[in-house]
């Protein structure tokens, strides 16, 4: 990448529990990483997948029917802008995002 990395969104399993997050984001901090959050892996694959696919404010519900479980996260994704144009733009494009996740057994 050609620079510093001090920032980092981290994806855990969808079934780490609030103790497995906090020593997620504590591991990163002793990394020398500002941790902006902990999101579930399902969840990053659908950011990954479809962040680029349109414009403007949406809300994208993400489901997780694995492990047992039934997962969902909704999130709301609020105008995505680009830092500079890029073939690989995951890392370049900078959502405002807010995710609510529920979890049933």
């Amino acid at each position: 990448m050609g620079e510093p990395v001090t920032e980092a969104v981290i994806t855990v399993p969808a079934y780490f529990n609030d103790a497995q997050r906090q020593a997620t984001k504590d591991a990163g901090r002793i990394a020398g990483l500002e941790v902006k959050r902990i999101i579930n892996e399902p969840t990053a694959a659908a950011l990954a997948y479809g962040l680029d696919k349109g414009t403007g404010n949406r809300t994208i519900a993400v489901y997780d029917l694995g492990g047992g479980t039934f997962d969902i996260s909704i999130i709301e994704i609020d105008e995505v802008t680009a830092k500079k144009p890029s073939k690989f733009w995951l890392p370049t494009v900078i959502p405002t995002w807010v995710v609510k996740t529920s979890t049933a057994v």
